[in-house]
């Protein structure tokens, strides 16, 4: 199987680049998706140690979590460090904001920022050829051809990128995040690094020629998507941030959307964590663990303002 033709940038987006992806994919989960093989369950079933690091000064912890948003169930992860990380911090700080309701708004915003205007389709968009490729990879994760015709093409490749994911094993409930929300439970204060409106942004902002480019990279790599995360995914469970790096950022072409969706929002996570260390506390961040592997990591960017990160699991 050929996981080089999967782009970087959807390999950034597999690794939580933008948790709102899977926010508006959600209700999908909830209709009728296909149950995963029990081979893939049985394969799943492990026990991993993700990897965690925290920053430190004389009266504020603050732990980083790297996340993957959707996971195969039986994967054991938390418990240990991670466990004792969490339960001794006084809130929980995650991308987005994660409860019911900011999930529902992320829908509306979709509705807002995604759907082209009256007249155009997604399809029409599309040359001849680009056409024929996308309704066969539509077909392929068993949707109609104008499943998403209302929408602009950055939506179409978020779709086609995560409903394989649903459609073979993996799963929202089972992801990092979900786990950890459920966790935390109501006692926990929960805190927000970006809003879902500017990780819309990243996308909705592309230009048109941009949009259809991720699209098609997207149409290409359709059949080995749950391949290319199965492979990041173990790398995740065993803690080895620097190979699930070299696999996320193998061949990368495309140093803009990097610097998006990577690059600019670890340098503002980072100053994020700066000023919170000015406060005391237990703060607790999870983020996509795309965020916290390779270089201009969060723990990069933290090094660049003076700030040293320590492994802890």
């Amino acid at each position: 199987m050929k996981l080089n033709r999967i782009s970087t940038n959807i390999r950034a987006l597999l690794l939580g680049a933008s948790a709102c992806a899977f926010a508006f994919v959600a209700p999908v989960q909830a209709q009728d998706v296909a149950p995963a093989a029990a081979e893939t369950q049985e394969a799943a079933a492990a026990i991993a140690t993700p990897a965690l690091w925290k920053v430190a000064d004389e009266d504020t912890t603050i732990y980083l979590f790297g996340t993957v948003h959707a996971l195969p169930d039986g994967i054991e992860w938390y418990y240990g460090p991670l466990a004792e990380a969490l339960g001794s911090s006084e809130i929980l700080v995650t991308e987005i904001e994660m409860n019911p309701e900011a999930m529902a708004a992320t829908q509306q915003l979709v509705l807002a920022k995604g759907v082209l205007p009256e007249g155009q389709t997604l399809r029409n968009l599309l040359n001849e050829e680009q056409r024929a490729a996308y309704e066969a990879a539509l077909a392929k994760v068993d949707l109609p051809a104008g499943a998403f015709d209302r929408f602009e093409p950055w939506y179409g490749a978020m779709m086609m990128t995560m409903l394989p994911l649903l459609k073979q094993g993996y799963s929202l409930d089972a992801g990092a995040e979900k786990v950890l929300e459920t966790k935390a439970g109501d006692g926990m204060e929960r805190g927000a690094l970006e809003t879902v409106e500017e990780q819309l942004s990243i996308f909705d902002n592309l230009p048109q020629e941009a949009q259809i480019a991720f699209l098609m990279e997207t149409v290409e790599g359709v059949d080995e998507i749950k391949a290319m995360l199965d492979a990041m995914v173990a790398e995740w469970a065993e803690g080895d941030a620097d190979e699930l790096a070299r696999l996320m950022n193998e061949g990368r072409t495309d140093p803009v959307l990097a610097e998006r969706l990577l690059y600019a929002r670890n340098a503002n996570w980072a100053k994020w964590i700066d000023e919170r260390l000015d406060a005391p506390g237990t703060v607790f961040i999870a983020v996509g663990a795309g965020h916290l592997a390779g270089e201009q990591s969060v723990q990069d960017k933290l090094a660049e303002l003076g700030i040293e990160t320590a492994r802890v699991q």
